[in-house]
């Protein structure tokens, strides 16, 4: 009998990912993460480990479509390898940021933030759907920018706020297999995304914030692990905002 739900988590290697990977296995989940390198991964693997808790790591390029089938034989290697019939989770949290007015970015910026943001979620949820388990949950992460216009990424705003839409689509399309879709859309985070945050920028933003501060990758990883777990079995097909009330 399976004792543990498998979650697959996106651009797991650091940031929000690298910190939801933690809190699940704290909560007695185990994860694969991927990165785009062979060592990526590692390093989080180990520390889910030590902390007692089951992990493995896999290399995937979510622009990659034509390679999805391939890594599912690998995921469910992993799988069997974790003790797990089937994957439990997706966490598509894979991501990186590009700052620069609309007439300024190229077709290449644009189609990369494009390939990752959306066409990636999409294809890989398409390719994993023989593997996820009746009752499983996916978890897009989008952002805060889909609510509040910011100059400088709008091509990310623009395919995040596309990522919210296909989350309702998906919720409603595998109702019947229970799989349960939902969006997380954090606010400023301390992530290394789009180049971190400066002292002079994080001020600003937390001036913006009700709460005060910027956010933590904790804060984050918190809200993705109840939504995954049973507690919140009633969620479905809403974004959920986590940002301390920004720009309220």
């Amino acid at each position: 009998m399976k004792q543990h739900k498998t979650i697959l988590i996106t651009g797991g290697s650091r940031g929000i990912g690298r910190s939801t990977a933690l809190e699940l296995a704290r909560r007695g989940m185990a994860v694969v993460v991927t990165s785009t390198t062979e060592d990526g991964g590692r390093a989080v693997v180990d520390e889910v480990r030590a902390a007692g808790g089951q992990a493995a790591a896999l290399v995937l390029d979510v622009r990659r479509v034509e390679r999805f089938a391939h890594f599912r034989e690998q995921l469910t290697s992993s799988l069997q390898a974790l003790g797990s019939g089937g994957l439990d989770g997706i966490v598509h949290n894979a991501g990186f940021g590009h700052y620069a007015g609309i007439a300024d970015v190229d077709v290449a910026t644009f189609d990369a933030l494009y390939e990752v943001h959306l066409k990636g979620p999409f294809f890989l949820t398409q390719a994993l759907l023989p593997v996820l388990s009746t009752g499983s949950q996916i978890v897009n992460v989008t952002s805060a920018t889909t609510r509040v216009a910011t100059i400088g990424v709008a091509p990310y705003a623009a395919f995040k706020s596309a990522l919210e839409s296909l989350t309702r689509a998906m919720a409603k399309e595998w109702g019947p297999r229970q799989i349960r879709a939902n969006a997380v859309s954090p606010g400023a985070i301390r992530t290394e995304l789009g180049g971190g945050l400066t002292p002079e920028f994080e001020q600003q933003l937390a001036a913006q914030t009700a709460l005060g501060r910027v956010g933590e990758p904790d804060d984050v990883a918190r809200v993705i692990a109840a939504l995954l777990g049973d507690d919140l079995g009633w969620v479905n097909a809403q974004c959920i905002e986590v940002a301390g009330g920004y720009v309220i």
